[in-house]
């Protein structure tokens, strides 16, 4: 469904982003600005695992000689409720000098 919403909005997507760590679940290119969106089932409650994974596995590493902001977005989505039930997000600045 989020891929569908963005693809919708003619966004520069890139579901299944693979680097030298894993798969990224999406990548989006906007506004010279980088969404990495990584997707987590869990059971009822938020458990922050999405954005750890993004973090753990350091998909980020590939953009960082781009020189824009990175946003990291951990979505989770409850079995129980079939509902989001936590999206965390964290911001990397510009790397100075890249």
């Amino acid at each position: 469904m989020f891929y569908a919403s963005f693809a919708a909005l003619g966004l520069d997507i890139i579901p299944e982003d693979v680097s030298h760590q894993g798969k990224l679940d999406m990548a989006i290119e906007f506004n010279d600005q980088i969404y990495l969106f990584e997707f987590k089932v869990v059971a009822e409650e938020a458990e922050d695992r999405a954005l750890q994974q993004i973090k753990e596995k350091k998909y980020a590493d590939k953009y960082r000689a781009q020189n824009r902001p990175i946003h990291l977005m951990g979505v989770e989505f409850s079995k129980k409720a079939r509902n989001v039930v936590g999206f965390m997000v964290e911001s990397l600045g510009i790397a100075a000098g890249g």
